[in-house]
């Protein structure tokens, strides 16, 4: 879904322009509630694994693919905060090195893909996992979350499109052309969400974000009737480094950026394919970095889509990493319970 320049009138740009920049600052400020030195280098490797199933273009109808946005399965496992700069991250390098969605439009990309995303997908989840408690809570809305927020951002850029596009548009029909085909792409989110937060939470369950608190605290009650709340038994695997697994997660990105990344659909995204059915395709500008050699993942330089897969995962890995450790607490962050409470 990322919005090439020309889509919309400057006003509007420089207005989610705003909005973005605006975002990204107070997700910076409350970002050091949610990353410390153990998590931050976390918030990394999800920046680099949602820009590396971007690259995963999957079909969902005739002619027509879709691809993860990840702001929902960002929220879940590095928190809404951080997870609003994990997006901002991979939106910034794919436009800036790839050629990817517009600079002109990197505003209402980051507001659109990122901040809406993050937002519907976060309130869903929280909402879910108070009515279906357990890891299998956490699953269903992952899933749900992811599902619901693909089509809030399609119809978050109707929204903006029929402010201020630069094509005259019926509203009602485009909404209802990218509310359809997003429903669909947002099962494919929603399934890839859910099946990565699982395969998390069945190893390091302690670094879901989205899972903190799933333990219950311990009650105890001693013979003088004073009850004692011990802090809720944390993970066997909390204590054990987290390096292994953030090993084993940059090796599997890379695999898929650099060799799953050649098996991706070649054909038009959901908003390409209603801006061609719609007739407002042709209002999209030249990239301001179409002559980049890792243009459009390497095609404008004739390098292999895996190779600029594996420089672009190298590269957010880096950003996002750099900005997790500038925003992080330095130190643990308590997990919670973890102060013992007598009543």
């Amino acid at each position: 879904m990322h919005v090439p320049d020309g889509f919309f009138n400057a006003a509007v740009s420089v207005s989610a322009g705003a909005v973005a920049a605006a975002g990204v600052a107070v997700c910076l400020r409350g970002a050091r509630r949610e990353l410390d030195d153990r998590t931050a280098p976390m918030a990394g490797l999800v920046a680099a694994f949602i820009f590396a199933v971007q690259m995963l273009n999957f079909p969902v109808a005739a002619g027509t693919s879709g691809h993860l946005l990840g702001g929902a399965l960002a929220a879940i496992l590095v928190g809404p905060y951080t997870g609003v700069l994990c997006m901002a991250v991979v939106l910034l390098v794919q436009g800036v090195f790839f050629a990817d969605g517009g600079l002109t439009a990197l505003g209402i990309n980051i507001t659109i893909m990122g901040i809406v995303t993050v937002l519907v997908g976060w309130g869903v989840f929280r909402l879910v996992t108070q009515l279906v408690r357990g890891k299998g809570g956490v699953t269903i809305a992952a899933f749900l979350a992811s599902l619901i927020s693909v089509p809030a951002a399609a119809l978050a850029f109707t929204l903006l499109f029929w402010i201020g596009g630069t094509a005259p548009i019926e509203v009602s029909a485009v909404a209802a052309a990218m509310g359809g085909v997003h429903v669909l792409i947002g099962i494919g989110e929603g399934l890839i969400t859910a099946f990565t937060v699982g395969a998390v939470l069945a190893v390091r369950p302690d670094l879901v974000y989205g899972a903190r608190g799933l333990a219950s605290p311990l009650v105890l009650r001693g013979p003088d009737g004073v009850t004692t709340v011990e802090p809720a038994a944390r993970p066997a695997t909390a204590g054990h480094g987290v390096r292994p697994f953030l090993l084993g997660g940059v090796g599997l990105t890379l695999l898929l950026a650099g060799v799953v990344s050649f098996f991706a659909s070649s054909s038009p995204d959901g908003l390409e394919a209603v801006a061609e059915n719609k007739g407002f395709l042709d209002q999209a500008t030249d990239h301001l970095m179409s002559w980049s050699p890792l243009g459009d993942y390497g095609e404008v330089g004739g390098i292999p889509v895996g190779v600029a897969g594996v420089v672009g995962v190298g590269i957010v890995l880096l950003v996002a990493g750099a900005v997790a450790y500038a925003a992080r607490t330095r130190g643990h962050a308590p997990a919670a319970g973890d102060d013992q409470v007598k009543v």
